[in-house]
């Protein structure tokens, strides 16, 4: 019997799995990312890069019409609906982050809720449940394709790299297509993929996910078309190989084999707890940690006592924003959030509005920030921690170190707490009964 090739083994494992493979832990995990991808992206749908995206996305026309979220009385081609909804799942940087790092769920869910509406039969919610799991897995497993993907980015934003191959998968299970057709879909989406870290920190960040989503949406139903890409794409060098430095590609196993195990029911997922970049969890944590141990010394927060605050944070090309001057650049920058947590106590969403950004007593904290580079705090976010030493006039230090900040998949949200999350992001749009209906369908999506 001949060995797969890696494309072939991922299309074939993509049209076998089935809902009978699906475990409580994958089950549960799964469903908690997409009720926190619906809150953000109800929350998303009030930005102004939605708002920009949308009216673009309004110009274009056709038979089949999806949802777009937040906005009942507007309806969009398919794929426009699924950009225009991804683009709001990260228009605040405040979606689900897993390891190897990716926003695994933002190009998924958009694609597979917008393609469920123009479907002939309506799919179940265990179909769309597998078929999200589907997404979700193989970005999981082409992220380990290569070491490089375990550290902080350097060159790509992930959620473009796997993002739109994990929305082709999904959508390619929804579709139930041939294992050749997934196959062609993977390929197809593999043109798309890719897109600059130097775009993060700008109102074009978002629409990475939006594309990712779109793309994904497009290549699965151009394959069930008969459109055939490289049916190695996975297995080359110079084909999905190019977005990784020491790309190491294995095959996917067949669900029939004993070798199959889900990424997610090994690895968890971080939901965020304030919208910015996932490394300012860490250094929010530190600095609020700093802040009482003053007061609990002087029993108040002076910042005219302050001579000098120092972040000990990891290195990071795209995270280095001192004096932000957008609501983008402020989620992120180190010194922002970590002034921010020293100024108000808290962070929170309306800690990234104009107004707030351009406080005077703000910015007069963050000339007083430093940043430095430790040779031991890695560019991970398995391994990175966060310090902040306050330093006052009188030469008192107080300072604290977040090693896992709570969200992160080693110490995740509460069921409590990522429901009170959810609730708090969807009602900005949605009333009362509105939101528990939606939490109520996703908590019982299997049935």
């Amino acid at each position: 019997m001949l060995r797969k090739g890696i494309t072939e083994s991922f299309g074939a494992a993509v049209h076998s799995l089935g809902a009978s493979h699906l475990t409580d832990v994958v089950i549960n995990r799964s469903k908690r990312m997409m009720l926190d991808t619906l809150g953000v992206g109800l929350l998303g749908t009030r930005t102004a890069v939605f708002n920009k995206a949308l009216k673009y996305s309004q110009s274009f026309s056709s038979d089949e019409r999806s949802s777009v979220w937040g906005a009942s009385e507007i309806s969009l081609p398919p794929h426009y609906a699924a950009f225009v909804n991804g683009i709001a799942v990260h228009s605040m940087d405040f979606d689900d982050t897993w390891h190897p790092a990716t926003h695994p769920s933002g190009a998924v869910l958009p694609a597979l809720l917008a393609l469920a509406e123009t479907l002939p039969s309506q799919p179940s919610g265990l179909d769309l449940l597998l078929a999200f799991n589907v997404g979700i897995e193989v970005q999981g497993r082409l992220m380990r394709f290569s070491t490089e993907a375990y550290n902080i980015p350097e060159r790509f934003h992930p959620p473009s790299v796997v993002g739109v191959m994990g929305s082709a998968a999904a959508s390619a299970k929804l579709l139930a297509l041939s294992p050749a057709q997934c196959a062609h879909a993977l390929a197809i989406a593999a043109s798309s993929a890719g897109a600059p870290l130097a775009n993060a920190a700008t109102q074009t960040k978002p629409l990475h996910i939006g594309n990712a989503a779109r793309r994904g949406l497009e290549a699965a139903q151009l394959a069930r078309l008969g459109l055939e890409g490289n049916p190695a794409i996975l297995d080359k060098n110079c084909g999905f190989g190019v977005y990784y430095k020491d790309y190491s590609p294995s095959v996917m196993p067949h669900s029939a084999s004993g070798d199959f195990k889900w990424r997610l029911e090994k690895q968890d997922v971080a939901f965020k707890r304030i919208p910015a970049h996932l490394g300012m969890h860490w250094v929010v944590d530190a600095a609020l940690a700093a802040r009482a141990k003053l007061e609990n010394t002087d029993g108040n927060f002076d910042l005219r006592k302050i001579r000098r605050v120092t972040l000990r944070v990891p290195p990071s090309k795209y995270v280095d924003c001192p004096s932000p001057t957008s609501e983008h650049q402020a989620r992120h920058s180190f010194q922002f959030n970590c002034g921010s947590a020293l100024l108000d106590n808290k962070v929170t969403v309306s800690s990234f509005d104009e107004d707030q950004i351009n406080r005077p007593a703000l910015k007069e904290l963050l000339s007083k920030v430093e940043v430095e580079t430790p040779e031991d705090n890695k560019p991970s976010f398995d391994k990175m921690y966060c310090e902040v030493k306050i330093e006052t006039d009188q030469g008192q230090r107080y300072g604290a170190r977040c090693d896992t900040f709570y969200g992160h998949w080693r110490k995740p949200l509460s069921q409590r707490d990522l429901v009170e999350k959810f609730s708090v992001n969807a009602s900005s749009v949605l009333c009362t009964e509105g939101v528990e209906g939606v939490n109520d369908v996703i908590g019982n999506i299997e049935q």
